[in-house]
């Protein structure tokens, strides 16, 4: 039986495949979340006087690791049950992610190989981690092994 919502096995994938996720509105609640549970208690995350009075950027703005771990969780689908490690990334920030912008992922596969090593396969992709009006937040090119196509019987 198939399940539903299973991700992509490395079989199923080419090199220049392009791919769009849906959507995630970045919140000041997931914002403040965010910095109470990493601890990062930066004055420009935590203390809107200074934001305003002292601060280049003067609204409320994602850290970047929070863009990275929304990009990835709207990535989920692509490797539920077939992901099995991430291998490294490069990732490259390159605007803020204001309270209230909607991301969303646009990545392309850049990389396909099968290990030398049992029935699973390494992909990179180059993945692109957009605003609303379509500007670049942040790029990252992460290398995961993924399982392969089961067997057929």
């Amino acid at each position: 039986m198939k399940k539903i919502g299973c991700g992509f096995y490395w079989q199923d994938v080419q090199v220049g495949e392009k791919y769009e996720t849906w959507g995630r509105t970045v919140l000041e609640a997931d914002i403040a979340n965010f910095i109470n549970l990493m601890g990062l208690h930066e004055v420009v995350f935590s203390d809107r006087e200074f934001l305003k009075t002292k601060s280049v950027i003067k609204e409320p703005f994602a850290p970047g690791a929070l863009v990275y771990s929304f990009a990835e969780g709207l990535l989920l689908p692509t490797m539920q049950g077939t992901g099995m490690a991430f291998l490294n990334m490069e990732l490259d920030m390159k605007r803020p992610c204001f309270a209230g912008d909607t991301i969303h992922v646009e990545f392309e596969i850049i990389e396909v190989r099968k290990t030398s090593k049992g029935n699973r396969g390494l992909v990179r992709t180059f993945n692109d981690v957009k605003n609303q009006n379509g500007e670049t937040i942040l790029t990252y090119n992460p290398l995961r092994m993924l399982k392969g196509r089961p067997e057929e019987d």
